[in-house]
């Protein structure tokens, strides 16, 4: 310490002692910051433009690509790299820049979050023997009103009132109430039954069916149906094909080694999957050294039937085979030995060997005279057929439903089972065949041709059927080329 007067006693300052040069240096920094800081005030608006701009342009290429590269140096699944662009690059808020002057302008929208609507949780209803459609939605948990009120949507749902075994529904469930229900109509259609708004709607929802047509040929070394299978065919397309020629072709019987097929069908796809397939379009057999062919045609007044290329019907009046048999046990032989009663006696029919419960065609259209059971025969049904045929069909198993006196039957339907009734050793179906009351062979008699074509449709059918041949032409050149 040291004195200034007497008795004044000073204390020395501890404030450090600094050049004149250094404050006058920290007085111009001083106006130096308040000219930037009035600066900055007077232009803000213009400073957080730029500032937000400059946080949203995109970083270089080459370093997003150096970023992307070292990150997938530590990750197994593949990083595609691409420049970033505005709606995607990250955006860095500047600390200059206010929340008053990041907010959105008024004109400009606000985003707000979106959220995705719940999956429906489906589930399928199959219609069971008995069921009707509101036993099987309340069976499901639904309430009376709901069934109902599907119902009442009128002419629309019509087709959930005409359920039958095997069908499905598919529904979704919003407690006891129906909030969804889809229903295949057809291959094509949908019905579909929505609850929008509290209310149900109805719609039919279609995917049209595309028909590709194919191909396929085959060669017969053992049997028809293994040389089908070898040919890819698949199961309805050869028994269609069998079917086809059946009126003249026994399949059982005269089939040989070296016989060939060639078929053009139809095969369905939706949305480019396959569904299905469709009819045959045109086929040809060759059987025994005879090429037999036949081509589908449908005329303007909405008929189709198959015809040969000149024209006439391939269906004949009658059935050459009206079971689908094992083989034959019994032929047409007017001298043969009975089998139980040991005498010589008559077989006026033929006898197919078949499974029990195998179903018995009528082989042409008619009406029924007979029905019932005679003391030989077992069960029987006798078609009358015209003025000039008829045909008889004995022990049978089963007379089918319907069977009686004056009832009307159509060519290919059902009448009845394969059983062994009456006097018989097995299992199997006696058919006789009679032309004016004379008992005739079933397997060699000639059966009268069906209508052949008008002769209005036929130069379109003519029309239609030749690119049909000479595509089966080109087949048969490609397998005899395969064969060489």
């Amino acid at each position: 310490m040291r004195t200034t007067g007497k008795n004044h006693w000073h204390t020395p300052s501890k404030r450090p002692q600094h050049p004149k040069a250094v404050y006058a240096g920290l007085a111009i920094a001083a106006t130096s910051a308040a000219v930037f800081a009035g600066w900055l005030n007077s232009n803000s608006e213009a400073n957080d433009a730029a500032a937000i701009a400059a946080s949203i342009e995109a970083a270089p290429t080459v370093a997003v690509e150096q970023e992307q590269l070292l990150a997938n140096l530590f990750t197994n699944q593949p990083v595609v790299i691409t420049a970033p662009t505005p709606t995607t690059a990250k955006t860095q808020k500047p600390n200059n820049v206010t929340a008053t002057s990041a907010a959105p302008k008024a004109s400009e929208p606000v985003a707000t979050p979106t959220t995705e609507a719940a999956p429906l949780l489906w589930k399928t209803l199959t219609v069971k023997s008995g069921d009707s459609f509101s036993s099987l939605m309340e069976r499901a948990g639904f309430s009376t009103q709901a069934w109902y009120e599907v119902i009442s949507l009128g002419e629309a749902t019509k087709a959930l009132t005409q359920l039958r075994v095997g069908d499905q529904l598919k529904v979704v469930q919003e407690e006891q109430r129906l909030a969804a229900l889809d229903f295949q109509l057809n291959t094509e259609d949908t019905l579909q039954i929505r609850r929008q708004q509290d209310e149900l709607t109805v719609s039919t929802r279609s995917v049209p069916v595309e028909r590709r047509t194919v191909s396929a040929v085959g060669k017969i070394e053992n049997a028809f149906y293994l040389a089908a299978q070898k040919a890819k065919l698949p199961d309805n397309i050869i028994m269609e094909l069998a079917d086809l020629f059946a009126w003249d072709i026994n399949f059982a019987l005269d089939i040989r080694y070296g016989d060939s097929f060639s078929v053009l069908y139809e095969e369905k796809y939706q949305n480019d999957k396959k569904i299905g397939v469709g009819k045959i379009l045109a086929a040809e057999f060759i059987n025994k050294g005879k090429t037999f062919r036949t081509v589908r045609y449908t005329d303007a007044g909405g008929k189709t039937n198959y015809y040969t290329p000149d024209g006439r019907s391939m269906r004949r009046a009658f059935l050459r085979s009206p079971v689908h048999f094992t083989r034959i046990s019994s032929r047409f032989n007017p001298n043969r030995l009975h089998p139980i009663y040991k005498t010589k006696r008559p077989h006026r029919g033929v006898d197919y060997a078949a499974p029990r419960g195998t179903p018995i065609m009528s082989s042409g259209d008619g009406v029924v005279t007979f029905a019932g059971t005679k003391t030989d025969y077992g069960k029987v049904v006798i078609i009358k057929h015209g003025e000039r045929y008829s045909t008889l069909y004995a022990h049978m198993n089963r007379i089918g439903k319907g069977m009686r006196r004056g009832k009307r039957v159509k060519q290919g339907q059902t009448i009845g089972t394969v059983g062994s009734t009456g006097w018989a050793t097995g299992p199997h179906l006696h058919y006789e065949f009679r032309v004016d009351g004379a008992h005739r062979n079933p397997l060699t008699v000639k059966l009268p041709l069906a209508q052949p074509i008008e002769n209005r449709y036929r130069a379109d059918f003519e029309a239609h059927a030749a690119p049909m041949m000479a595509w089966l032409d080109a087949l048969n050149q490609t397998q005899v080329a395969l064969k060489d």
